[in-house]
């Protein structure tokens, strides 16, 4: 066979097509999925203080082995400060006051509350960077907010008598957002797993030191269920999880793919049903109806249709 004939044999065309941003967003979505309901079978064996530490500092382990194995480049003194921020808000603040709260609130109640979470997300994100969103931003930010605190008193009983744990879901919420906004502006420069690896790096020395003081307080007892879910907390949750999230919004457009994040809420609320046998009432099924409504406007108006998909 000649040069020639062999040569037009050869296909560039693969034998199947590369996942979409839309479907890596959506694996990284189901894998946090069920971070509440499993945070809410660990801590019935695990204090909320050694999932919330703990699960940072297996995360810390895996990521130190990646980037290693990687030889990514260590990140300028600036981005060490923004990193922090990060830090602060995704690896510590988020996982500590959730463990605390669905210590003693279903898994169903806390996914409602941080269904605020891509609003407030978008709402710090304006604030960071400075854009000029729509009026109607506003408007579906606040009424999302506002849908959100009376969920959250009907269920505690009504006005005035609003659960702590509430105030530590909507902390989370807050702690969140921010650390999501900043992590996003800062894989625009060093990569979008990068930047959540390297913030569980910085945050390892305290995470280390708050399980040892959790260790050392009460001695971990789980069930073989209850450090599965651990593990799962540690590895996907705290971790391998964003691999997905972030390679969907690599590949974008990330206008699109980050909406798919308004999906989480409803599949936490089906694997407290599953898993739990938590009953979802109509008051929880309308109110997340309404948060995760209001949360969509404000993304979509936002954004705008543009598109400032960092890194990868």
């Amino acid at each position: 066979m000649s040069v020639q004939s062999s040569a037009t044999v050869k296909s560039t065309t693969p034998l199947s097509p590369r996942p979409t941003g839309l479907t890596w967003g959506l694996v990284g979505v189901a894998a946090f999925s069920l971070t509440m309901p499993l945070t809410r079978v660990a801590v019935g064996g695990l204090s909320p203080l050694f999932i919330g530490s703990g699960r940072a500092v297996v995360a810390a382990v895996l990521a130190g082995a990646t980037l290693a194995a990687t030889r990514q480049t260590v990140p300028g003194s600036r981005q060490w400060l923004r990193l922090a921020v990060v830090a602060a808000g995704v690896v510590v603040g988020f996982p500590l006051l959730t463990s605390y709260a669905l210590s003693v609130t279903p898994a169903s109640h806390g996914a409602i509350v941080v269904a605020l979470l891509p609003a407030a997300t978008a709402v710090t994100a304006v604030l960071r960077t400075g854009e000029q969103p729509t009026r109607a931003f506003w408007l579906f930010s606040l009424a999302g907010a506002i849908a959100t605190v009376v969920f959250a008193l009907l269920q505690s009983g009504g006005i005035g008598r609003v659960h702590w744990a509430d105030l530590l879901l909507f902390g989370a919420v807050l702690a969140a957002a921010v650390g999501y906004s900043e992590g996003a502006l800062l894989a625009r420069e060093i990569g979008s797993w990068q930047t959540v690896s390297w913030a569980l790096i910085l945050s390892s020395p305290l995470m280390l030191t708050l399980t040892v003081v959790a260790f050392g307080r009460q001695a971990p007892s789980g069930s073989a269920v209850e450090w599965a879910c651990f593990a799962y907390l540690s590895a996907v949750s705290m971790y391998l999880g964003f691999f997905a999230w972030y390679r969907g919004l690599a590949i974008g457009p990330m206008s699109r793919v980050s909406q798919v994040q308004l999906v989480q809420p409803i599949m936490s609320l089906c694997w407290a049903a599953l898993l739990l046998g938590e009953r979802i009432g109509w008051l929880t099924f309308v109110g997340g109806l309404v948060v995760i409504a209001c949360a969509g406007g404000a993304v979509r108006n936002r954004l705008g249709g543009v598109d400032t998909t960092p890194k990868e």
